[in-house]
């Protein structure tokens, strides 16, 4: 008798579970969307919100983010940076300006080679211009400028990009050692706001990640 009553209590408990299987399923997925939801919420502000970090300052020097090169020159959204930089320049912002970009495919110039030669025929010294020819990131950008800052006695820097991309350009350069850095968000008038704001929603998520794993000393996505 009482083995009949176990067993009908197994069966009973399985059928409960069965039953309530869906809710627990539907529950744990409404619970995972919401996290996600206010997860993309949060990087939307981040990146919409950004305003300069500390416009007014006087550092030792700018480091221009790269951006691609059309046929050797810079793009019309690379100029937009360069034209921010050259122009703090010119206010006493900072001293010299590292250009930062590697090779890109087919190309035959470094981006910071084209920078380079944009920014002199902008009337800007020469002695006035640093490159960094290596990086294919925005980390690698950073981080390897900040190497080009300890081998020229430079211990400050302004970051100059585009304000979509100050957010996390602000956020890797305190994690390389720029401390403080400020930062520089030139507006655009020749990109879709709409496609790079989603696209740097994706990319902040991506660092977030990826710093937390550097942090426990694994390898970034």
């Amino acid at each position: 008798m009482s083995e009949r009553l176990s067993t009908g209590h197994a069966v009973s408990s399985r059928s409960r579970f069965k039953r309530s299987f869906p809710r627990r399923l539907a529950l744990a997925l409404a619970a995972l969307l919401l996290v996600a939801a206010g997860w993309v919420g949060w990087m939307a502000y981040t990146v919409l919100s950004f305003e300069d970090v500390q416009p007014q300052t006087v550092t030792d020097t700018g480091i221009v983010l790269g951006a691609a090169l059309w046929n050797d020159r810079p793009s019309p959204a690379l100029r937009e940076r360069l034209n921010r930089a050259a122009e703090l320049l010119r206010e006493g912002k900072f001293r010299t300006i590292i250009v930062s970009g590697g090779l890109d495919p087919g190309a035959s110039l470094t981006e910071a080679e084209g920078m380079r030669n944009y920014l002199l025929e902008q009337g800007i010294a020469p002695e006035a211009v640093l490159l960094e020819g290596e990086s294919t990131t925005t980390y690698e950008n950073l981080l390897f400028s900040k190497r080009v800052m300890e081998q020229h006695g430079l211990h400050s820097a302004t970051i100059v990009t585009h304000e979509y991309h100050a957010a996390r350009a602000l956020d890797i350069a305190s994690y390389v050692g720029i401390d403080p850095p400020a930062v520089s968000g030139a507006a655009t008038e020749v990109l879709s706001l709409a496609y790079h704001h989603n696209r740097e929603i994706l990319a902040l998520s991506k660092w977030k990640l990826d710093k937390l794993l550097m942090g426990m000393g694994l390898s970034p996505l």
